[in-house]
């Protein structure tokens, strides 16, 4: 696949790849003439931390096929692309489009998936260089479709992807999803009493009390970013990860040595905060920190105690990006639970490419009155919100 100037190839292992230049396509290059990596999951280290600890690859459902733009022997351009064999750790979730075509005689897996495995946050997936030539993204992505076609699969998807990215891809002829998740936003507040000044009387006085019952617990809370952060950590984290993902998924995603190789490469992008109670610690959360937005990832706990969860994975995050200076702190999938603590309905947006005619238009159809209900509430959930409406006065 070509168009000339650039050669397409799919690489098995982001290994084959050059770290540096991998990262200068990452990079988001900002109206403020500001170069930065706008989330840490599209950076090498990340990616390159999930091959090398196992986590995808043979047997995962995850089997790395990512598509490299090539320019004068240079990488310009990069997609993180998995052949999945399920739909497993992905967030934007298909299982019953695959009922649907297996009943009908269609044979769904495998698939290909433009994503970020196990990790439902929105951000660039087609990577390019400042210096590629403009269509480059599009080349990439319609390299993609040609490769479902040669290979004779039933789809491709491109989850958590951009605005910009979403609307490329639906005039390259792919199908739009949107889907909602709650994220908090920084309105310019210097410390948390600001933000809670925002809200209303009662809402204001709920997180209160749950604060209040949250650090009675008998404990204390630390805060953990970079050096801080050592080996021993991870010993008491992955027990609270195995807790959670036995609860929800039945086999956790990430394997242990995942932990060690971020420990190695990723300190500096990440927040650990840990409950700790007679010398033990008994919970904690996971973050990783992007240029403007703080990223939580994975709670888990051995003991439980009333709003702890809530503490340590949302009002201590809250209080991070305060601190910070970041714009916003994205909580993961799910959970209305989040409204009330200040997190805010936010679109995101999927792409999907159907081989099958006809069921890529009964698709289509079902994506166009779904998206009519998220839209629907969206606005509603915006009612709902804590903060104090237009004609309350300030109490």
């Amino acid at each position: 696949m070509s168009d000339n100037s650039i050669s397409i190839k799919v690489v098995k292992s982001i290994s084959e790849l050059d770290r540096e230049e991998w990262n200068s396509c990452a990079i988001f290059y900002s109206a403020d003439g500001l170069d930065k990596i706008e989330d840490p999951f599209i950076s090498y280290d990340f990616l390159d931390a999930l091959e090398k600890s196992k986590s995808v690859g043979e047997n995962t459902g995850w089997l790395p096929y990512h598509l490299a733009a090539i320019r004068k022997n240079k990488l310009i351009g990069a997609v993180p692309l998995y052949l999945k064999s399920n739909s497993q750790g992905e967030y934007i979730f298909d299982y019953n489009w695959a009922h649907a075509f297996e009943r009908a005689g269609g044979r769904y897996y495998p698939k290909l998936q433009i994503s970020v495995p196990f990790t439902p946050v929105t951000g660039r997936r087609l990577l390019v260089s400042k210096n590629a030539p403009s269509h480059t993204a599009s080349l990439l992505l319609q390299s993609a479709i040609e490769l479902c076609e040669k290979n004779k699969l039933s789809s491709l998807h491109t989850t958590f992807c951009s605005k910009q990215e979403f609307e490329l891809g639906q005039k390259l002829g792919m199908l739009g999803r949107v889907s909602q998740q709650f994220h908090w936003l920084n309105n310019g507040y210097g410390n948390f009493g600001d933000f809670l000044n925002a809200l209303s009387s009662r809402k204001r006085k709920n997180i209160n009390k749950e604060r209040l019952k949250a650090n009675n617990f008998g404990g204390e809370i630390e805060i953990l970013t970079g050096s801080e952060i050592k080996k021993d950590h991870w010993n008491y984290f992955w027990k609270f990860y195995q807790d959670t993902g036995i609860k929800k998924w039945g086999t956790p995603y990430l394997t242990r040595q995942f932990f060690d190789q971020i420990h190695e490469t990723m300190r500096s992008k990440i927040l650990l905060i840990l409950a700790k109670k007679e010398g033990n610690y008994i919970a904690g959360a996971l973050n990783f920190i992007g240029s403007d937005t703080l990223f939580g990832r994975y709670w888990g706990c051995i003991e439980d105690y009333p709003f702890l969860h809530f503490e340590v994975c949302y009002y201590r995050a809250i209080e991070f990006a305060i601190a910070h200076g970041l714009k916003k702190v994205e909580a993961g999938a799910q959970g209305e639970h989040k409204l009330a603590r200040g997190y805010v309905p936010t679109e995101t947006f999927s792409l999907h490419w159907i081989a099958e005619e006809g069921f890529s238009k009964a698709v289509e159809e079902y994506l166009i009155s779904e998206k009519d209900a998220v839209k629907r509430d969206i606005k509603i959930l915006s009612h709902f919100t804590p903060f104090k409406k237009g004609d309350e006065k300030n109490d």
